[in-house]
């Protein structure tokens, strides 16, 4: 199934109102540790899998990467890229990430934020980045946590007063589609353990270079105050692999 929940126009003023789609990468959290995990860009042509407002795609060229390509979906989010973006060594073209198709080693690098746990299958997208990338070429992808997507709920188990008591995790071996809401919507998620994760890039042929369950920035904490719960579970999981 592909989802394009974000051509919605409820669903999308709602995403453009979060913090991370107005402040843009400083404003992600995990974005300190996603950044430190990428490869040198210099020199690179790099992929953006689920690429949305092209954030990553103008780092990459801040990096000096050759050559920067973004995917996406939604026609929405590609809009407000092409507007954000005055580069013409960065392409955008619409395209589901189940469908990414393109030559053989056509890329040196490979970047997913916060995309894959929309996807059903990502096997097939472990196997398809793997093809594309040149030998030696990285893959550093996050997705929501496994402790986060286990229940459809993702939500705190909560005391008689509203207090946040825990964040309860069940069915975590149980993986497959979750119905959850998110920005007020319905919207499927795919949830699968760290294991599955991994062992995907390992079974396509990637070698596990580091893996990451950041919090968020002490300096995110002291402008966003109400962040402060996020620091008590993992919500991001951030994995970089190496083509062997």
């Amino acid at each position: 199934m592909r989802q394009n929940k974000y051509d919605d126009p409820g669903f999308y003023e709602n995403y453009s109102r979060m913090p991370r789609s107005a402040g843009g990468l400083e404003a992600a959290g995990e974005w300190p540790v996603f950044r430190d995990m990428l490869p040198d860009l210099n020199g690179k042509k790099v992929l953006d899998i689920g690429c949305g407002y092209g954030w990553h795609c103008r780092y990459a060229r801040e990096r000096q990467a050759r050559a920067v390509v973004g995917v996406d979906l939604s026609e929405k989010m590609l809009e407000r890229a092409r507007e954000s973006t005055a580069d013409p060594a960065i392409d955008y073209r619409r395209m589901a990430i189940e469908d990414l198709d393109f030559p053989d080693g056509e890329f040196d690098a490979a970047i997913s934020s916060l995309a894959l746990h929309y996807v059903e299958s990502f096997e097939d997208v472990c196997r398809k980045v793997h093809r594309i990338l040149a030998p030696g070429g990285s893959f550093v992808l996050s997705v929501e946590h496994p402790v986060f997507t286990a229940l459809a709920a993702q939500d705190w188990h909560y005391g008689p007063n509203g207090e946040r008591l825990h964040w309860p995790v069940d069915r975590y071996f149980d993986e497959g589609s979750r119905r959850a809401c998110f920005l007020g919507h319905d919207v499927v998620k795919y949830h699968r353990t760290v294991a599955s994760h991994l062992n995907a890039l390992i079974e396509a042929g990637f070698a596990i270079r580091k893996v990451a369950e950041p919090g968020p920035a002490p300096e995110l904490l002291a402008k966003y105050p109400e962040m402060r719960d996020e620091a008590r579970r993992p919500i991001f999981l951030l994995i970089a692999a190496d083509k062997k």
